[in-house]
């Protein structure tokens, strides 16, 4: 991974959920650019995939991200944090643990880190957050191609836990002058993998993918967007969705759309298999393109 050219990159970063994917594959991009990692997940695990490595962090704290004395000593001498702790998808807890546990989380790391002076925070956000993927209802965005004005659909805690996360950071760049940027993550995976096998089954039937608009990106690609993160964007608290530029499917975008999603009005073209996301906003702000797809 080339330096990013713009800033600085932090001499250490605390990232949480670090024993995950998304956290090994960002501890794995960050000491390959020569930055100290610490580490904090509630527990180290092996990850269940073929991508099996030791990412190098020279610390790793086992505790919760809501743990405020844990938090603090993880984050002895970091200039930079990546947030990436949470219990992903409401169906993985209560939904007092799920909306609970992450709100908690997000608070205790980022006022935490504000306190001590940390200038820049990346956290993950989620394409959840508009309210179509984890719905008890079926629910159609309100026009397409998706960005950060289009109106959110909460119904579930996931979702929600996403929406007070993202405001936490909001407050935290208010309250400290800290800079955040909150990233809209879609399904993740590596294309080499659990991505391809769930391109083949959807394939055969779009319409489990309607709710997710049928995007995805890479792990690898998602990891290089958190690093990013920590350097490109100027002050302020930023919201950024991601995805892959083209959709998991080989089906044309514009029939899925007009087959799965009648209701969402459409802004303009979505030529060939191009995501219903407008992505312009990440490649402006953190020069951001992937590397990864599926074909």
């Amino acid at each position: 991974m080339n330096h990013p050219p713009n800033g600085d990159l932090p001499n250490r970063v605390l990232v949480t959920g670090a024993s995950g994917h998304l956290g090994r594959e960002t501890t794995l991009a960050l000491t390959s650019l020569g930055v100290a990692v610490t580490g904090l997940d509630r527990e180290l695990h092996e990850p269940d995939n073929a991508r099996r490595f030791e990412p190098g962090w020279d610390r790793f704290v086992t505790a919760s991200a809501g743990d405020p004395d844990a938090v603090a000593e993880a984050l002895a001498d970091a200039d930079g944090v990546v947030h990436l702790a949470a219990i992903p998808a409401p169906t993985l807890g209560t939904p007092e643990e799920v909306f609970g546990g992450n709100s908690l989380a997000t608070f205790t790391v980022l006022d935490a880190a504000g306190r001590r002076g940390v200038r820049q925070a990346e956290l993950a956000s989620s394409l959840s957050i508009l309210g179509t993927a984890f719905s008890p209802e079926f629910q159609t965005p309100a026009y397409l191609p998706l960005d950060t004005a289009t109106p959110l659909m909460v119904a579930d805690p996931y979702a929600l836990s996403k929406q007070a996360d993202e405001a936490t950071a909001a407050m935290a760049t208010r309250r400290y002058g800290m800079t955040t940027t909150a990233l809209r993550f879609p399904h993740l995976g590596y294309v080499d993998g659990n991505l391809g096998d769930t391109a083949r089954r959807m394939d055969a039937d779009p319409s489990g993918g309607a709710r997710t608009l049928w995007s995805y990106l890479d792990l690898r690609d998602a990891a290089r967007a958190c690093v990013l993160a920590l350097t490109r964007p100027g002050p302020g608290a930023h919201v950024l969705y991601l995805a892959a530029g083209t959709t998991l499917v080989r089906h044309p975008t514009e029939d899925l759309v007009r087959t799965y999603l009648p209701d969402a009005r459409v802004h303009g073209a979505l030529p060939g298999r191009t995501v219903p996301i407008d992505l312009t906003p990440a490649h402006d702000l953190l020069a951001f393109t992937t590397t990864y797809s599926v074909d």
